[in-house]
């Protein structure tokens, strides 16, 4: 429709201004003469509607092309189907579609209303960009194992944590899960496996700033997760040693706001919880227990029938601990709003999320809040100056019971099923052991536990081209990273309900004695913490042809980073009341106050080298200078190199007129070193305490002393790691099927280990640690995609996984131990799942269990423990002395951490409608169990059914038993290690997206609906009732989550 619109001249030219932009018009009217004197005319046209659809060269639609008006901050992107919708202002509008992998094209509208457009593929731009240290590379040129995920596969996962989002889709790279508790459910990520005794976590690199984490983004946030797998990561020096996670955040691109709102609403309960037997059956197996303790046995066949028909609950209860312990759903819900646009000057990317999840108690005190936001701004200043300035926050309410998930756990594992969790009047129930009962401390009944933190993350990025020279420019970063932590934990007596089995009223009903439990008073124990890290790096980039065919490209800059923080905490008791939680409403008996403050700094020089010619033949050097506060001054620095080079065999001749259909073929060679600085600090120091010593003149008096408590070592260094990777890369059929395969060896040297094997103990000190241990590994990953489409089905399937087998080649051991207890030659020992507990590398030698004695003739063959009586464990005599004993004993080959872990799926997309599922797999991991028995605790069904007895001299498990009474409970051995492989719908995501007509209708660009899940269904034949990815020893971990999740996202 034309409207023609008669402006009068109007003196000054302003009034033709504020005209225009009343009108909306941004650019100069063509003034036509009238015909009338003194007046012109202006001929207006409203916004042209163009529609279309964008496609690839075989027809592919293609999603997410940003169509802009050339001169304008006005644009759009396309649907799903490849379509759009834009407003064009004129007939001589010209309509710029740009797309990642394609040549950008600009299209003059004219007189259409509608333009279907169809993109090349460039040679150039096809390179998918990889971040890597202290810049980017073109995939095609890279020469170093990097793996990368984009951000939108994360968000196909409902977990509320993005490290458990993870597994499966990053191949080398292992993710396993041990809790699905709010706030401390965090995957532990390795790196092609296990390398060190020590530390073996990934440095994580967010924005260009080391340090932050990744478990907290919002993974709405999230562009590409990239993981530095070998040499490449040298560039980070002594942290690198275990990897590199480079986490990039979205940006602004020109154009007009899109504005995307996303909502979630979920729901969680446990991966899979164990059977345990119920009242019945359990008083069944204790009295088998005295049986073979030659004792009367506790109850009559009918109290065994009362326990099972449920006819006197007061007497004879019946109790599910974990029924009455868990929900069946608990809640979780998260919501995130970005805004994203902008100009040729300024362009941001604003983001607020919140996310809330409950735990799976009943009456629960367990919940996670988080609220954060991210604001990323880029400005062109001037032609070759810009600016980045990045923001970050969240603020994290964590609130817990009393006591933690374990203690809780543990509460449950010992809770008897013939003991009531509460009456069959509702009142809570009685003690269970030492004052608890889980239903009660699993609440808020006896007091919280409330940490909260506050984290700010900023970035401050300067760029400036070196106009005089070309291909030199400067990068400058600034970050400030702070954060607060207040932590109140207040606890208060509670209440248990006791009967003494006889005590009734004149109803008949029974007398209840209520009694107090736990803390005698009110206490309070109060912690702060206030800490801070700043960084500041500069490096020059050059980039430079050299005619046709030779590209060199140079970096080198310098990074310091400093870090202090303050601790205090108090303890107060003696409260008035459990209304008033505040430090100083508690008594002046028994506080306590305590504080501590630390430090940190480093000092670091980097650098890169990259050549290649025509490229075809690739070469590149990086290298870091690391200085770390932890170490002396005369070995506080080192250097880390690390080599690579390529080969795209596919731009020779000889390829293309013989393997054309293998349009890409590279292949790839690294080595480099890097460090890992992540011990324990000041261990050149020595360190002194005080001591009590008896001197005795006359009478015994005794003073205290100052002593020396820890020797130093004044040779103190990092770990060095010497990575060898050789790969290639492979791209057929156009692009079709992708693959990429790695082999690497890797060997470390300088691990911290104590010579308490070879040289004696010194009375009274602990000798100091010395870097002589050694390790290696070696193992291999790939990923595999094949990309297709049958008309409009467009579908991607993949298959990606790792392999990794470590070995210990050195540390100091007793000399003449047999081969097969020695660490020296066998894998890395397993750590427990207690990080507070001592590290005890004999924790790897177990009993080899080859069996159950059937019969006194059974045992009377073959040498067995002291005591050993029909239904135990049969250990193996491993070195035919005839007896069992502690030489019997064999390291174990495997760990709880997997040897291979990968993941197979596969995204489908027909019209509007989305399909996304992963599994995950993996093998070559043990898990021991012991849990609680007999008197101390339920048995565990598995244990209970097919268990021998004198009527079943055949049973696959041994008899009934408390705990820790017989040798093989007591003894670690192999009856009580299980096999973990597992395979598990790790991911599934179903969604719709409604045609862009209708939701344009809607006012809306986009809508698109869709349910997840996470954690679906687990197979994992050699372990049943535990998730395999727990490693607790007693089963007592907060369980893994199953998430249902239901969302809708909307773009305006």
């Amino acid at each position: 429709m034309t409207k023609t619109l008669y402006l009068k001249r109007l003196y000054p030219p302003a009034g033709v201004c504020l005209a225009m932009m009343a009108l909306g018009v941004s650019q100069p009217l063509p003034l036509m003469a009238s015909g009338l004197p003194g007046v012109k005319t202006a001929l207006l046209q409203a916004d042209v509607t163009v529609k279309g659809k964008v496609t690839e060269e075989n027809g592919t639609p293609l999603p997410g092309v940003s169509i802009l008006v050339k001169g304008t901050n006005t644009g759009t992107t396309t649907d799903a189907s490849g379509e759009y919708t834009i407003a064009v202002p004129n007939a001589e509008a010209i309509l710029v579609y740009s797309y990642v992998g394609f040549v950008k094209q600009e299209v003059a509208v004219g007189t259409r209303t509608s333009i279907d457009v169809t993109l090349v593929g460039d040679s150039q731009a096809l390179s998918e960009v990889i971040v890597v240290g202290y810049g980017e590379q073109k995939k095609e040129t890279l020469t170093g194992s990097v793996t990368t995920v984009k951000g939108s596969e994360v968000v196909k996962s409902p977990a509320v944590n993005v490290s458990n989002s993870l597994a499966g889709r990053l191949p080398g790279v292992t993710l396993v899960s041990r809790s699905g508790e709010p706030g401390q459910d965090g995957s532990t990520i390795r790196i092609r496996g296990m390398n060190t005794l020590g530390n073996n976590d990934a440095l994580v690199v967010v924005d260009g700033i080391p340090g932050r984490s990744l478990d907290r983004i919002d993974p709405n946030s999230i562009e590409t997760i990239s993981v530095l797998k070998d040499a490449s990561a040298a560039i980070y020096g002594a942290q690198a040693a275990n990897g590199v996670i480079l986490i990039t955040t979205k940006r602004g691109k020109t154009g007009k706001p899109t504005i995307t709102f996303n909502a979630n609403q979920g729901f969680s309960q446990p991966t899979i919880l164990p059977k345990m037997t119920n009242a019945s059956e359990y008083a069944q197996a204790l009295n088998e227990v005295d049986l073979y303790r030659n004792r009367p046995p506790r109850y009559t066949s009918e109290d065994i029938a009362k326990f099972a028909d449920g006819s006197d609950p007061w007497k004879y209860p019946n109790t599910d601990w974990f029924d009455e312990i868990y929900k069946n759903w608990s809640g979780q819900h998260f919501y995130n709003a970005t805004v994203s646009g902008g100009g040729e000057a300024v362009r941001y990317f604003v983001s607020l999320g919140t996310k809330t999840q409950d735990g799976y108690y009943k009456n629960s005190a367990t919940k996670y809040t988080q609220h954060d936001f991210r604001t990323n701004l880029d400005a062109t200043i001037t032609k070759n100056i810009s600016l980045r300035f990045d923001v970050s926050g969240r603020m994290e309410d964590k609130n817990y019971p009393t006591r933690s998930a374990g203690d809780i756990l543990w509460m449950v594992m010992r809770g008897k099923p013939n003991m009531p969790a509460y009456w069959p009047n509702g009142a809570t129930g009685p003690d269970i052991e030492y004052g608890n009962n889980p239903v009660v401390v699993s609440t808020n009944q006896t007091g919280y536990d409330r940490d909260k933190w506050y984290v700010l993350n900023s970035t401050l990025q300067l760029n400036v081209k070196i106009p005089w020279i070309e291909g030199l420019s400067f990068t400058g970063n600034a970050g400030v990273d702070k954060g607060f932590n207040f932590r109140k934990r207040f606890q208060t007596p509670w209440y248990l309900n006791s009967w003494d089995g006889t005590s009734r009223d004149a109803s008949g009903q029974p007398i209840l004695v209520r009694g107090k439990k736990g803390v005698g008073d009110p206490n309070l124990t109060q912690y702060t913490e206030d800490k801070q890290d700043i960084l500041l790096n500069g490096y020059l980039n050059y980039d430079k042809a050299i005619g046709t065919n030779h590209m060199v490209k140079f970096l080198v800059g310098t990074e310091k980073r400093t870090g202090n923080g303050d601790k205090f905490n108090a303890f107060r008791r003696y409260f008035v009341s459990t209304s008033l939680d505040q430090l100083n409403a508690g008594g002046d008996a028994e506080k306590d106050n305590a504080g501590t403050a630390y430090q940190s700094a480093r000092l670091n020089y980097f650098g890169r080298v990259n050549y290649s010619y025509k490229e075809k033949y690739l070469m590149e050097f990086v290298w870091r200078v690391d200085g770390s506060y932890i170490f002396p001054k005369a070995k506080r620095f080192g250097f880390f190199p690390g080599v690579s080079a390529g080969w795209r065999v596919s731009e020779e001749g000889f390829w293309k007129n013989n393997v054309s259909f293998i349009n890409q073929f590279k292949l790839r060679a690294s080595w480099g070193q890097t460090g890992n600085d992540r011990i324990e600090e000041w261990q050149y120091l020595g360190t002194y305490g005080f001591q009590n010593q008896n001197m005795v003149f006359g009478t015994n008096i005794e003073n205290k002393t100052l002593g020396e408590t820890r020797i130093p070592n004044p040779n103190v260094t990092w770990e060095v790691a010497s990575q060898g990777d050789i790969g290639f890369d492979a791209s057929l059929l156009n692009d079709r099927i992708n693959i990429t395969f790695d082999v690497f060896d890797y060997r470390r040297s300088g691990l911290l280990w104590k010579r308490n094997a070879s040289v004696p103990t010194s009375t009274g000190l602990t000798l100091p640690s010395e870097n002589i241990g050694k390790t290696s590994n070696k193992g291999f990953d790939f990923n595999v995609s094949y990309r297709g489409d049958v008309k409009d089905l467009k579908y991607t399937v993949f298959v990606n996984g790792g392999y990794a087998i470590n070995k210990v080649n050195f540390i100091d051991e007793t000399p003449g131990r047999p081969d097969y207890q020695q660490v020296t030659g066998h894998p890395l020992p397993t750590k427990p799942s207690d990080p507070n507990a001592p590290f005890d590398p004999d924790r790897d030698l177990y009993y080899q269990a080859i069996g159950i004695f059937k019969d006194q003739a059974a045992v009377d063959a073959y040498p067995h423990w002291g005591g050993a009586r029909p239904g135990d464990v049969i250990f193996q005599d491993v070195n035919n002395d005839g007896k069992i004993d502690a030489s019997d004993r064999v390291r174990n080959y495997k760990t709880d951490v997997p040897r291979f872990q990968g993941g197979i799926g596969a995204n489908l997309s027909y019209k509007g409608f989305d399909l996304s599922i992963l599994f995950q797999a993996a093998t070559g991991a043990l898990r021991y169990l012991s849990l609680e028995s007999g008197d101390f605790g339920n048995y565990w069904k598995e244990d209970f059914d097919d268990r021998w007895t004198p009527e079943n001299i055949n049973g696959s498990k041994p008899r009934a038993s408390n705990r820790s009474d017989e040798y093989w409970r007591s003894q670690r051995n192999t009856h009580l290690l299980f096999n973990t492989n597992y395979i598990r719908l790790k991911n599934l995501e179903f969604g719709y997206t409604l045609p862009m007509g209708l939701a344009n209708r809607l006012g809306l660009q986009n809508v698109r609906l869709y349910v997840n899940g996470n954690n679906l269904a687990t197979y994992c034949p050699g372990l049943k009732g535990f998730d395999p990815e727990d490693n607790n020893t007693g089963g007592i971990n907060y369980p893994l989550s199953r998430v249902v999740n239901g969302g809708l996202s909307l773009t305006f």
